[in-house]
C-alpha cells in the first residue's frame, strides 16, 4: 500500500488548470479531485523514488476549492485527524470581471535545517520567514493567501549540510572523502529535499499556494558556473560528475516540472518519455544522461532551457536562469547566451501585461562600489592589463565571488537595453508602456530596493523621472529567507551602498577602461538584514511593496512577522 511521502505541492494554476506534484513510497496511481474536477497520473520510477505531476484540467476560473490527493482510491491528504486549514486551488478571474489585488511572496536562499531556534543547532539564526509565514496563515483563515510564491535561489544547500543531515551521509559512506559532508549524487539529493520540505507548516504552505522556482549556486555548489577556470577545476575530480547530475535531475524532478504550464508540459519530450515508460522501469538513467548532456551545454546553447514564463491576468513573470547556460568559453563570457536573450526579448515584446516582473536569482544592480569593482574584475581576467593581471585576477574573482550580472558586463548591458525599451516604449507588438517593470532578486544575503533611470544620449536620465509616459523600474532583492548573516557580510554590504565605496568604484572602473554604465539607480531602502520575505501587491496599474522580517522564537516567544518597510512603487 503507497503512501504519501511529499507533498501535495502545488505548482502552476491558471483560470482553469492547476498542476500537483506527489513523491510517494512506492508505485501508485494518485489522483488529485476537487469539487469541480479530477484527475489521475501513474507514478514513475527514479532511481527507486516514485513521483507523480498531476493536470487538472477544465476547473471553473475565479473560484477557490479544496482538494484531496488519493493514493490507488485512499485518500492520503488532507491527513487523517489533521489541525491544518484545508489545502485549497484557487483559481484566476476571466479577464473583465472586477480587479482584486494580486499578492506576489518572494525570497531565496533558504538553510532549512529545522529547527533553527533550538539549543544546540548548530547555526543559530533567526526563525525562516517562511515557516514563520505559514504559522501566521493557518492561524488567520481570514488573511487572504498569497497568490504565488517565488523561491529565487537556493531552495536546498547541497554544499552546507546540517549536523543531522550529516549524520544520515555518514551512514551511507566515508566522509573523509571529497566531497566530505557535502551532498554527493542523487540519492543525497532527495534526503535534502526532503529536509527542506517535509516541515509540516512549509508542507501546507506548498500545498495551498502556487510556487514557481529557479536555482541558484548552492543548489549545486557555492560559485556554480563562476569560469572557465572552475569548471575546468571540476572536471578534473572523480566526484564531480554524479554531484551535477544528481543535481540537475533533481531540480529537473522536485523543482522545473512544476514550473511549466500544462502546454509546455504537453511539449516537453523528456516529460513524455519519462510518463511513457513501462510498469516498473526505472527512468533514473535517462534523467542521469539528460542532467550530463544538460551540464555540458553550459556555453549558451539552447537545447536545455531552465527558464520559463508565467502570467497572473495582467502581470508577465520571466523567470530567467543566470547560472546554469552561462557562455564561459575563454574569449568571452556571458551570464546568458544568444539564444536565451532571443527567447526573453521574444515573451517580454509579446505584451499584453500591466506589469514585468523579471526573477534572477542575482541581482541586476548591486551596491554601487561592489557594481564596479565585479566588472573592473571582469575586464581584468580578460586580459585589459596583461595577462599576470588577468591570472591574479580571477582568482579574486572565485574566492569573492564576482560573478553576478556586473562580471558578465555584456549580458548586462543586453538586458538593461530591453528593459529600457520596454519600460521607455513598450513591447513591440503593441499596446501601452507597463506601469512597472521590476527585477526581482537574491543571493546576496541583505535586502534592498532600488530604483533605476536609464541615461539616454541627448536627453539625460529616462524611466522614473516621466512617470506619465514611461515604466516605472526597480531592482528589488531580498534574502535570506533563512540563513545567518556574518557580521562581514553586514559591513561589506553598507561599506559598499556608500559614498566612499561608490568613488573607489569609478576609480576602478576607469583603471579597466570601461565605458560608462547605461543605467543609473538610487538606493530606495535598506540594506536590511535577518530573515526576510517581500510582498508586491498588484491592482491594475498600481504597485505597493511591503517587507516583513522573521522576529522572536527564542525562549519561549513564539515567531512572528514584523513589517518593515512599505512603498508604493506605481500609483493608479
Amino acid at each position: 500500500m503507497a503512501e504519501l511521502l511529499l507533498g501535495p505541492v502545488l505548482r502552476h494554476v491558471d483560470r482553469t488548470s492547476a498542476t500537483v506534484w506527489v513523491e510517494t513510497d512506492a508505485p501508485c496511481v494518485v489522483t488529485v479531485a476537487c469539487e469541480d474536477g479530477v484527475a489521475e497520473a501513474a507514478t514513475w520510477k527514479v532511481f527507486g523514488h516514485h513521483y507523480v505531476l498531476v493536470v487538472l484540467e477544465g476547473l471553473t476560473p475565479g473560484r477557490s476549492r479544496e482538494y484531496r490527493v488519493l493514493l490507488d482510491g485512499r485518500v492520503c491528504w488532507p491527513q487523517e485527524n489533521s489541525t491544518q486549514p484545508p489545502s485549497v486551488v484557487r483559481t484566476a478571474s476571466d479577464e473583465g470581471e472586477a480587479e482584486r489585488d494580486l499578492n506576489v511572496v518572494f525570497g531565496s536562499c533558504r538553510w532549512s535545517s529545522p529547527p533553527s531556534t533550538e539549543e544546540g543547532e548548530e547555526r543559530r539564526m533567526d526563525p525562516d520567514a517562511l515557516d514563520t509565514l505559514a504559522r501566521r496563515l493557518m492561524r488567520s483563515p481570514d488573511e487572504p493567501l498569497p497568490d504565488a510564491l517565488l523561491l529565487l535561489g537556493d531552495q536546498v544547500y547541497a554544499d552546507e549540510t546540517s549536523r543531522a543531515m550529516q549524520n544520515r551521509l555518514a551512514r551511507r559512506r566515508d566522509l573523509s572523502k571529497a566531497p566530505g559532508p557535502q551532498i554527493a549524487d542523487f540519492e543525497e539529493y532527495t534526503l535534502l529535499y526532503h529536509e527542506s520540505w517535509s516541515d509540516p507548516q512549509i508542507r501546507w504552505l506548498l500545498s495551498t499556494v502556487p510556487s514557481a522556482m529557479i536555482f541558484d549556486d548552492h543548489d549545486v555548489i557555492d560559485d556554480w558556473n563562476t569560469s572557465h577556470a572552475w569548471r575546468t577545476d571540476m572536471a578534473a575530480t572523480d566526484w564531480w560528475s554524479e554531484r551535477i547530475a544528481g543535481a540537475l535531475a533533481s531540480y529537473w524532478i522536485y523543482q522545473h516540472l512544476g514550473n511549466l504550464d500544462p502546454a509546455a508540459l504537453a511539449r516537453d519530450e523528456l516529460f513524455a518519455a519519462v510518463r511513457a515508460a513501462g510498469p516498473g522501469e526505472d527512468v533514473g538513467p535517462l534523467l542521469h544522461e539528460f542532467a550530463l548532456r544538460a551540464d555540458a551545454e553550459s556555453e549558451g546553447k539552447a537545447t536545455t532551457r531552465w527558464s520559463f514564463r508565467r502570467d497572473f491576468g495582467r502581470t508577465r513573470l520571466l523567470m530567467i536562469d543566470s547560472r546554469a547556460g552561462r557562455v564561459l568559453t575563454g574569449d568571452g563570457r556571458a551570464m546568458i547566451g544568444a539564444d536565451e536573450l532571443a527567447w526573453i526579448t521574444e515573451q517580454a515584446d509579446e505584451g499584453g501585461y500591466d506589469h514585468l516582473l523579471i526573477g534572477t536569482s542575482l541581482p541586476w544592480l548591486l551596491p554601487h562600489g561592489i557594481h564596479d569593482l565585479e566588472s573592473w574584475n571582469e575586464a581584468l581576467c580578460a586580459g585589459a592589463r596583461g595577462p599576470r593581471v588577468a591570472e591574479w585576477s580571477e582568482r579574486l574573482r572565485r574566492a569573492g565571488d564576482l560573478e553576478h550580472w556586473a562580471a558578465f558586463r555584456e549580458s548586462f548591458e543586453a538586458l538593461s537595453a530591453l528593459l529600457g525599451r520596454i519600460a521607455l516604449h513598450g513591447p513591440r507588438s503593441g499596446g501601452p508602456v507597463p506601469a512597472t517593470v521590476c527585477v526581482l532578486s537574491g543571493d546576496v544575503h541583505h535586502v534592498y530596493a532600488a530604483e533605476v533611470h536609464w541615461l539616454v544620449p541627448g536627453e539625460g536620465p529616462r524611466a522614473g523621472d516621466d512617470p506619465g509616459e514611461s515604466a516605472r523600474v526597480y531592482q528589488l532583492t531580498c534574502s535570506p529567507v533563512h540563513n545567518s548573516v556574518p557580521p562581514a557580510i553586514r559591513i561589506g554590504f553598507r561599506f559598499g551602498w556608500g559614498r566612499i565605496a561608490t568613488r573607489l568604484g569609478h576609480v576602478l572602473a576607469r583603471h579597466a577602461r570601461l565605458s560608462p554604465l547605461p543605467v543609473e539607480w538610487t538606493k530606495l531602502g535598506g540594506p536590511w538584514f535577518g530573515n526576510h520575505l517581500m510582498t508586491l501587491t498588484l491592482r491594475g496599474r498600481r504597485a505597493d511593496l511591503s517587507l516583513e522580517r522573521a522576529e522572536g522564537g527564542r525562549r519561549g516567544r513564539a515567531a512572528h512577522l514584523r513589517r518593515v518597510g512599505r512603498a508604493a512603487l506605481r500609483e493608479r
